[in-house]
């Protein structure tokens, strides 16, 4: 598809040279700095990004200049955000990729699709996060390991989809050769750039701005008075004296007005002085802002302009040319465009949005046709609003969901008939809530909400709203929509209900069991027939709290049951994984989240990750597989880092927390469960708060602090944490803290509802903790209770616990004076504790050992070679010694080949390899 022509210039592959550099910019020589050592480091292999904030005219573009001018043998690929397009999905996206797009052919064939589909080049996929991986192999490839510079302006009028994808791989950037620029313009449009660096550029210095002013001519009077207006600012140094220079008396009187008004006023004087067809030409210039001179010229013949009538503008220094095949007219500066287009009046306005609809008339031109021609529409317009809603389908399909939103919202407000406004204001809503703007999907449910008489659609907006909330971290809110909104259609639409009534499931986990007891009886009370999919789902769910003996329901018989009738929502499967792990069923959950992971991943749905990884880790924590959990939780909470979903990256890091308090890490689990504590809302607790207090409990027990650590795991069996997997994992913990401070009275309340739900459950496994916990609290018994707990243990299943049962044993047997006996359990454990590398429990193996007769050992040396690897080498070792290319591994673990390929290069050495075939050889020693 052909690209309008935008203030571009350099758009084409560009190499720029050092032999014709402006003089450095006055004044801002620490941010030069700064933008040197970010081409430097794209010239060696390496790769970051930088926002540059401020407000117009602080110099954002003059520096953006500077760094292509500077990019010594750097490709450079640039594009300027435009405000007009800011609804129109991935234009700037297009912009900026144009000239790099030779290389689309050569993505794995997924991303292949999800780029040009989203370009607009053929169909596509919905996950933004697919096309965001897209970008950065895009680039990468196009970077072709000489190093690219890609410079965007104006980014905060980029449309939602292009920024999504743009700062997805900004935040995934490491070792590409890759330098990304952004210049943002403060109080105008949104860019959100959370995880990216930022400067933020203030004034000039005193001297740098006397510097600018001495090339006009001023008395001392006007000299003070535009230094203290300017206020470093330096557009207004340039413009203001210009502007007075044109004035018989230069008129000060509007200083009191904000320096940006202050400076379009100056430009309106200078406009206003144009002949009145140039002021037509300009408007259209404004309106469309695209700055393609056929469809401009096209517009403007139809209100008597034509292309001579730029000249005046050109002599006035209001506009500028694009450069060698760049034919683009653009205005100089954005404040500029800004003050044609508010000083022409209405009628002036409507006029020019029509002339622009008429002269869009190709096919590829039909989104920006639509939008024009609501712009010129004052009142209902059925044809008008029908267009719109085309474009928002357009928008939905390749993923752009914002726009989506912002085409349905205006469709329904043309909408002639009461019936269309409400579905497209519903459709408006959904689109918003995909799109990550909450506050507009909510306020949009909400208004919809009171026109609509179905109670159908009613409850699914309140869904909307209730989703809404619920990522703002209004869970009271968000569950009390979803639980009303069930009840207003359990009889009416059961089905309905009950999909309300599961999400309701997610939200009461972070108020109490109180309010999952009340789902529960509403889920209970449904009327469901027998041959739907989610009759078995709530059925497995309402035995969430069950206690006591009974035959526990399956999770493979009813992902079974399931699939024989139909299908439910990846939603629900995600909640059952919750459900499983809450009733004890850690292996079957253990594969529903990585069938479900393996799914994200081939759709490219990076941000859906997180949730499923999160239960993966849980399972792998709970069955010792520490290496794998804590490579998992740390790719987990980076892509939800990337993915802005804070809540997971600090439930994710109060995970780390458990593996930190594990392993002995006092320092980390301390910095990880602090993360994990933040974010408590009124009426919830912070979702990363239950393992928080475990792991600083856990942390406290292993260093034999067991005052501190018994205060950890009781605050788990209160309210509003008692219903928790940590709560009743934490159980046998509590009973040896108690134990051991000498207090087993504290322990009989937690371990009695221990007893009752492990009884539920019917896993082995929880036998074995119960007998454990039985021997510490009767002492007269323990020997048999112990021997019994041994046996029940599965001891490569589940070998952390068997190794702690293994110390307590023996910790028994030495008070019993039974040393011979207790070495042999004390050297279980320490094999064990050595083996994964558990040091405070290995030490207090060591330490009992010696007391039990034996001589003093020195800590094992680590058996693994996979053990001086980051997580995220292991997590590409692993994976090429399965034989996958860089490219496959890159696709999976969302980053570009070449990070893959580094990451590779700093991992043979520490394994003792020379090359990949050598992986294979001990790939047994990865896991």
């Amino acid at each position: 598809m052909p690209r309008r022509g935008v203030a571009a210039a350099g758009r084409e592959d560009v190499r720029t040279t050092v032999a014709e550099q402006d003089p450095p910019l006055r004044g801002r020589e620490r941010e030069q700095e700064a933008l040197d050592a970010l081409i430097a480091g794209a010239r060696d292999g390496h790769s970051a990004a930088l926002v540059l904030r401020g407000e117009p005219g602080i110099g954002k573009t003059a520096l953006l200049e500077y760094a292509v001018t500077h990019a010594d043998g750097l490709r450079v690929l640039r594009g300027t955000g435009v405000e007009v397009e800011a609804e129109l999905p991935f234009a700037g996206l297009q912009l900026v990729l144009r000239p790099a797009l030779e290389r689309l052919s050569g993505l794995p064939e997924p991303q292949r699709q999800a780029l040009a589909g989203a370009l607009g080049l053929g169909p596509g996929g919905r996950e933004p996060m697919l096309t965001g991986l897209a970008v950065l192999s895009l680039l990468t490839d196009y970077a072709d390991g000489a190093g690219l510079l890609v410079v965007v302006d104006d980014a905060q009028w980029l449309d939602r989809a292009s920024q999504d994808a743009l700062l997805f791989a900004a935040r995934r950037l490491h070792a590409e050769g890759l330098a990304m620029l952004f210049g943002v313009r403060e109080g105008e449009g949104s860019f959100e750039a959370v995880g990216l660096p930022e400067q933020r550029l203030t004034g000039l210095s005193h001297e740098a701005s006397v510097a600018l002013l001495d090339e006009h001519t001023l008395t001392p009077a006007v000299r003070y008075r535009l230094l203290a207006e300017a206020r470093g600012n330096p557009l207004a140094l340039r413009e203001l004296p210009l502007a007075m220079a044109a004035e018989s008396t230069p008129d000060l009187t509007a200083g009191a007005l904000p320096l940006t008004d202050r400076l379009r006023l100056a430009f309106h004087g200078r406009i206003s002085r144009l002949p009145e067809s140039t002021q037509i030409l300009l408007t259209v210039l404004a309106t469309d802002e695209t700055g393609e001179p056929a469809v401009v010229l096209r517009a403007a013949a139809s209100l008597g302009a034509g292309i001579d009538d730029f000249a005046p503008a050109e002599a006035a220094g209001l506009l500028q040319r694009g450069t060698g095949t760049d034919l683009s007219i653009t205005f100089r500066h954005p404040l500029i465009r800004a003050a044609v287009y508010q000083r022409a009046p209405m009628g002036q306005r409507l006029a020019v949005h029509r002339a622009l609809a008429e002269a869009l008339d190709a096919p590829e031109q039909a989104d920006r046709r639509a939008w024009h021609r609501a712009a010129a529409t004052l009142g209902p317009d059925a044809e008008v609003a029908d267009a719109l809603e085309r474009s928002a389908v357009r928008a939905r399909e390749r993923g752009g969901h914002k726009a989506a939103a912002a085409a349905y919202d205006r469709a329904a407000r043309l909408s002639d008939r009461p019936e269309d406004r409400t579905r497209r204001q519903a459709l408006a809503a959904q689109a918003a809530l995909e799109s990550g703007d909450v506050e507009r999907a909510a306020d949009l449910a909400r208004r919809t909400a009171r026109e609509v008489g179905s109670e159908s659609l009613r409850a699914g907006l309140s869904q909307v709203q209730a989703l809404a909330r619920f990522w703002q971290g209004e869970f009271p809110e968000a569950h009390r929509l979803l639980t009303d909104a069930a009840a207003s259609i359990s009889c009416a639409e059961p089905e309905q209900a009950a999909g309300l009534l599961v999400q309701a499931m997610h939200t009461g986990w972070y108020l109490g069991e109180p309010e999952l007891t009340e789902v529960l009886k509403q889920l209970a009370d449904l009327r469901l027939a027998d041959e739907l999919a989610v009759t078995p789902v709530v059925r497995y769910i309402s035995r969430l709290f069950d206690r006591g003996p009974g035959k526990p329901l399956s999770l493979t018989d009813t992902l079974d049951e399931i699939r024989a009738l139909g299908e439910v929502s990846e939603q629900m499967l995600s909640i059952l994984c919750g459900i499983a792990l809450a009733r004890g069923q850690d292996e079957p959950a253990f594969d529903l989240a990585m069938s479900l992971q393996a799914r994200h991943r081939a759709a490219g749905a990076a941000g859906r990750l997180p949730t499923v990884l999160f239960f993966a880790v849980e399972a792998d924590i709970f069955t010792g597989r520490l290496r794998d959990a804590r490579t998992t939780t740390v790719e987990a909470r980076d892509l939800a880092r990337d993915t802005g979903q804070q809540q997971w990256v600090r439930q994710l890091s109060s995970v780390l927390a458990h593996v930190d308090a594990l392993r002995g890490d006092e320092a980390e689990c301390r910095a990880h469960a602090e993360l994990g504590l933040t974010g408590d809302r009124p009426g919830a607790i912070a979702p990363g708060a239950p393992w928080a207090h475990w792991s600083l409990g856990l942390l406290e027990l292993g260093a034999g602090r067991a005052e501190p650590a018994l205060s950890r795991f009781e605050r788990l069996t209160k309210v509003p944490f008692d219903h928790h997997i940590c709560a009743i994992r934490a159980v046998p913990d509590l009973v040896e803290a108690a134990v051991r401070i000498g207090a087993p009275e504290r322990a009989a309340a937690p371990f009695a509802n221990f007893e009752g739900w492990a009884e539920s459950v019917g896993q082995p496994w929880a036998d074995a903790l119960v007998l454990r916990c039985r021997a510490l609290l009767q002492d007269d018994q323990a020997e048999d209770l112990y021997a019994r707990a041994l046996a029940t243990h599965d001891r490569e299943a589940r070998p952390i616990e068997f190794a702690r049962t293994a110390l307590l044993y023996g910790e028994w047997l030495r008070r019993a004076r039974r040393k011979t006996e207790a070495r042999t359990r004390l050297h279980e454990a320490l094999e064990v504790f050595e083996r994964l590398e558990l040091e405070l429990w290995a030490k207090r193996a060591r330490h009992e050992l010696t007391a039990a007769g034996a001589p003093e050992a020195d800590p094992a040396p680590s058996r693994s070679s996979a053990t001086g690897l980051t997580p995220q080498e292991l997590q590409i070792v692993r994976l090429a010694a399965q034989g996958l290319s860089n490219r496959d591994i890159a696709a999976q673990l969302f980053l570009s080949h070449r990070t893959v390929g580094y990451h590779l290069y700093k991992a043979y050495p520490k394994l003792g390899v020379t090359s990949r075939g050598e992986l294979k050889d001990i790939a047994a020693q990865l896991h």
